[in-house]
């Protein structure tokens, strides 16, 4: 059996704004990417919740269509009952995982509200026990609000004392810092899988956007060659896969469980790397 043979493969979507595009997600790309034998398609929760209904919808609409959907569940406007009534709505559809989240936080909380990851896990299981399995955030490269690696690590430690079962972690350019905080985990006695997550590079404009908000390094050499292809879209996509397939490769090889790709609700860059790596739907 070969190391891609036991990973785990995972794809990550965000809720589409209305029943047409739910639909063409769940038809369309959900079943392009299913060909790559996906674990399970997660779908993000948005700032604050925001897009509560529209996560809710577009999970409902994966798992009806017999593709095993993962809620993320983060800090919101919702008081205790409201999450409370959404975990049992979950149950009730035969939803087995949640991606629990402190996520990015909305002005204005009241008194009643989460105000990081550890306390929505702590209420999960006190209203649901062990049925769901909890899935926190990791960061490698840390935190971009960490006050130190130290204390990023201490806040890790806390999800999984919580009873946090697995992590996903912010993408991730340099194998080196997945390599070292799976070594700072292990110092810590905290052997939940830990899942690398990828983003395609497609775009360099879009991703230099997303990886300065998230704290995610860019490889200098990287970030210049990109930019010369800022204008060669073919190029950009080509270099973005051969990279992102060797930077798997590489995470292979250090003993990671498997992969959690950002799809953007797309299917091209993440098929193509997939397809390089090994995956397909088991028969």
């Amino acid at each position: 059996m070969t190391e891609v043979d036991r990973a785990e493969l995972s794809i990550e979507f965000f809720p589409p704004r209305d029943e047409a595009g739910r639909d063409r997600l769940v038809r369309n790309i959900a079943a392009k990417l299913s060909e790559l034998g996906p674990e399970f398609f997660s779908v993000t929760y948005g700032a604050g919740g925001s897009t509560r209904d529209g996560t809710r919808q577009t999970v409902l609409a994966l798992q009806a269509s017999a593709k095993e959907a993962v809620p993320h569940l983060s800090i919101g406007t919702d008081d205790h009952g409201e999450i409370r009534t959404l975990l049992d709505e979950y149950q009730s559809h035969n939803i087995r995982r949640i991606v629990t989240l402190r996520g990015d936080q909305p002005s204005g909380f009241g008194s009643y509200k989460f105000n990081n990851a550890e306390a929505l896990i702590k209420l999960v299981r006190a209203h649901s026990g062990d049925y769901f399995d909890l899935i926190v955030a990791a960061y490698p490269e840390i935190h971009p609000d960490a006050k130190s690696a130290s204390s990023d690590m201490d806040f890790f430690q806390a999800k999984v004392g919580a009873g946090a079962s697995r992590a996903i972690t912010q993408y991730f350019y340099n194998a080196d810092a997945y390599e070292d905080f799976l070594n700072r985990c292990t110092q810590k006695r905290l052997n939940i899988p830990i899942i690398p997550g990828i983003m395609p590079i497609t775009d360099f404009q879009s991703l230099t956007r997303f990886s300065d908000k998230a704290g995610a390094e860019i490889p200098r050499w990287l970030r210049h060659r990109l930019a010369e292809l800022v204008d060669d879209a073919e190029g950009t996509r080509a270099l973005g896969v051969e990279f992102v397939t060797g930077l798997c490769e590489r995470l292979l090889q250090i003993g990671a469980p498997g992969f959690h790709f950002y799809s953007l609700n797309r299917w091209g860059a993440t098929t193509q790397i997939c397809s390089i790596l090994g995956f397909s739907a088991k028969s």
